[in-house]
């Protein structure tokens, strides 16, 4: 996973659990736009995401953030 995605992933996460609790769910596209602009990166999160962890859909923001800083 490239740096920029990790830095990326962690950013996003780190805002999801201030603001809604260390409980909330995301998935890979929590870290999109809700538009399609980098298609590259969005399957490499993907393929990350569901087959390299086999991770479900939705899965706790603290659970990723802690694979990710693992890497």
């Amino acid at each position: 996973m490239r740096e920029s995605l990790k830095e990326k992933i962690i950013e996003v996460f780190d805002k999801k659990i201030a603001s809604k609790s260390e409980n909330v769910g995301v998935s890979f596209y929590a870290f999109f736009a809700n538009k399609n602009d980098n298609p590259e990166l969005l399957m490499e999160a993907a393929e990350w995401w569901i087959m390299t962890h086999k991770l479900d859909h939705f899965e706790k923001a603290v659970k990723i953030k802690e694979i990710v800083q693992s890497i």
